[in-house]
C-alpha cells in the first residue's frame, strides 16, 4: 500500500507533501547517515538526499545539517521526524488491516536474519511457503544488525539473542554451536603454537563468537579478517588458518576438520515477530513455517 500524499498546515495554508519524501526523511532521521538510510530502504544514497531536499522545498524550511557523513536534525527537522514516525505507525496499521482482511492468503513478508543462517537454513521453508501459498511474497534480508520490528524494518526476525524489551511474540528455535575448524593439511603441518586465525572485522568485535575466538587464540594473530563468513570458511579450506564457524554451516564435504580439544560456544536462536502483526495471515504462515523447519 502506498500513500502518495499527505497534507500539513504551515501558517494558514495546507502544503501537499509527497509521502515518499517523508518516508525517506524518516529513514535518514532514524539512521543518522545517508548510507544507513539507503540500506534501510534499499535505495541509493543519492535518492535519500534528493527526497530530503524535495521535502525541505515543500515545507520551506531546513530539516538537516550535513556534517560530513553524519546528519544532524534541525529543530524543525526534529519536529517533522516525530510527526513522520506517527504517520508511519498509522500507515503500517492500515496495511495490516488490509493484509488481515484479505479473502485470499496474500501479502509481502520481510524477514531479517543473520547471513550465514539465511543461506543455509531458511531457503527450504521459504520455498515451501511460496509453493503452498503463491500469493505470499517474501523478502529475506541477510544482515548482522538487529532490524527494528517496531519501525517495521522487518516483519519477522531470526536472532541469535533474545530481545530484552518490546511488544513481541517470541519463540526459541533452539541452539547452535560454534567450533574451531581448519583444513586437515594445515593441522597436520602447523603446530598449535604457530596457528594463525581467521575472524570477523571490527564491526563484529563485540559478537560472542569473535570474543571466544580471541580468547582461544590467546595472543596468536588473527591474520585474516572478513565480515563474510563464507569467505572465512573458504580461506580456511585453502590453509590460511583456523576459523570459528557455526556447525550448521560446515557440511561433511566442506574440506574442514573440527578441532575437538576446545570448548564449544553455544548460542540461542530466536524467532521474533511484533505482536501487532503476528496474526496477519501472510505473516503467520511464514512464521509457522520457520518455526516448524528450525525448531527442535
Amino acid at each position: 500500500m502506498k500513500i502518495p500524499y499527505c497534507f500539513t498546515m504551515i501558517g494558514r495554508e495546507f502544503t501537499k507533501i509527497d509521502w515518499d519524501d517523508l518516508r525517506h526523511f524518516l529513514a535518514l532521521a532514524q539512521s543518522g547517515t545517508l548510507l544507513g538510510a539507503a540500506k534501510q530502504l534499499g535505495v541509493e544514497h543519492a535518492t535519500i538526499s534528493r527526497r530530503v531536499s524535495s521535502l525541505e522545498a515543500s515545507l520551506g524550511c531546513k530539516l538537516v545539517d550535513r556534517r560530513g557523513r553524519r546528519i544532524i536534525l534541525t529543530s524543525d527537522g526534529e519536529q517533522v521526524a516525530r510527526h513522520a514516525a506517527l504517520v508511519a505507525v498509522q500507515t503500517a496499521a492500515i496495511e495490516q488491516l488490509g493484509r488481515s482482511s484479505a479473502t485470499e492468503l496474500r501479502g509481502h513478508v520481510r524477514i531479517s536474519a543473520p547471513p550465514a543462517l539465511s543461506s543455509v537454513l531458511l531457503a527450504k521453508p521459504i520455498a515451501a511457503v511460496r509453493r503452498d501459498h503463491p500469493g505470499v511474497e517474501i523478502t529475506l534480508v541477510g544482515e548482522k544488525r538487529l532490524a527494528s520490528l517496531n519501525r517495521r524494518e522487518a516483519d519477522i526476525a531470526v536472532r541469535m539473542s533474545r530481545p530484552e524489551d518490546g511488544d513481541y511474540a517470541i519463540v526459541k528455535l533452539g541452539e547452535t554451536s560454534f567450533h574451531l575448524y581448519a583444513a586437515k593439511t594445515y593441522l597436520e603441518t602447523v603446530p598449535p603454537s604457530d596457528w594463525t586465525f581467521i575472524g570477523y572485522d571490527e564491526t563484529m568485535n563485540a559478537s560472542p563468537q569473535q570474543l571466544r575466538l580471541i580468547e582461544l587464540a590467546a595472543g596468536r594473530p588473527i591474520a585474516v579478517r572478513s565480515s563474510v563468513l563464507e569467505f572465512q570458511a573458504a580461506t580456511a579450506r585453502l590453509g590460511a588458518g583456523v576459523v570459528m564457524l557455526p556447525d550448521f554451516a560446515v557440511p561433511e564435504s566442506s574440506g574442514l576438520q573440527r578441532i575437538e580439544n576446545e570448548q564449544a560456544l553455544t548460542r540461542e536462536v530466536w524467532l521474533v515477530v511484533h505482536s501487532d502483526i503476528k496474526d496477519v495471515p501472510s505473516v503467520r504462515v511464514v512464521f509457522d513455517a520457520l518455526k516448524t523447519a528450525l525448531g527442535k
